[in-house]
């Protein structure tokens, strides 16, 4: 680039950038680098940008104009309203997966001690989510790989969130023969073989996170199968799911002995989340 500029560095490097979040895409990338918040930009529209600061922009830029995902790029992502640390080990936080907490918010009192599992938490946004938001919650959240649940711990330690918990394990062997009031989880649940893998942020991201079997229900299948035996009477499981999977997990709910099953859509009105509780 010909010039050392904010203003002419964020608009040359938006005009590298394809989409509608060009623009976005390089303020982000120059607010990573400088280390200074949107309305400096602003502010400082005509200051000079120090030339290792601009060649820092540069090889961000081109990372991103090869499709790599921005939340890697700058190594943040927010999530309800957190500030989460993310990486290539851990699945990129995504809004539709507030509706997720929601849910699990609308069945956990604020005055009651309840214990919540979170399995394969990631980069812990939902876990650490629900534990911001009830205290009096005791939450576990697990993940079978260790870099994974690192990044988890790091992100409960930068909001000194106490009422957090990590095991590592797959599944329920991560949770003994505990019993919870809750789990919730989104787990893997892209079908083996869908294109959509290969398109977008989901090159990037890891596929044990994305994709479960043939039909992509095999790891909602073994959630489903184990969870009377880590349920307390009247629990609940929450599970994130695609959008054409929702009469399917119902099914699975109802052959399992749930009661009060129902699918929950999100804003775009695709089913999103399935839930069930057990009986009493």
């Amino acid at each position: 680039m010909p010039t050392s500029k904010v203003a002419e560095l964020l608009r040359e490097g938006a005009a590298r950038l394809p989409g509608e979040d060009a623009r976005f895409d390089a303020e982000q990338l120059l607010l990573h680098v400088l280390g200074v918040d949107r309305a400096w930009l602003f502010a400082h529209a005509t200051d000079a940008v120090a030339d290792d600061a601009r060649q820092r922009f540069e090889q961000l830029l081109r990372h991103r104009a090869e499709g790599q995902p921005l939340a890697y790029l700058t190594g943040r992502r927010g999530f309800w309203t957190l500030d989460l640390q993310v990486n290539p080990a851990t699945l990129i936080p995504r809004p539709e997966t507030e509706l997720l907490v929601e849910q699990a918010l609308a069945r956990l009192p604020a005055d009651k001690l309840r214990r919540v599992a979170d399995m394969g938490t990631g980069s812990g946004a939902v876990a650490l989510s629900i534990a911001s938001e009830r205290p009096l919650a005791t939450v576990i959240a697990t993940d079978l790989l260790g870099p994974t649940l690192a990044v988890a711990v790091k992100n409960a330690q930068a909001h000194t969130l106490e009422n957090v918990w990590f095991r590592r394990g797959h599944w329920y062997a991560a949770l003994g023969n505990d019993r919870f009031d809750m789990i919730v989880s989104n787990p893997p649940y892209i079908a083996a073989g869908d294109p959509h893998l290969q398109q977008g942020d989901l090159r990037f991201e890891p596929p044990p996170a994305l994709a479960s079997g043939a039909d992509g229900l095999d790891a909602i299948r073994e959630i489903i199968a184990g969870a009377p035996a880590h349920l307390v009477r009247g629990g609940w499981l929450l599970l994130e799911h695609g959008r054409d999977q929702g009469e399917a997990i119902r099914a699975l709910l109802e052959q399992a002995g749930f009661a009060d099953v129902e699918t929950v859509r999100d804003l775009e009105q695709r089913d999103r989340v399935t839930l069930g509780s057990l009986p009493g």
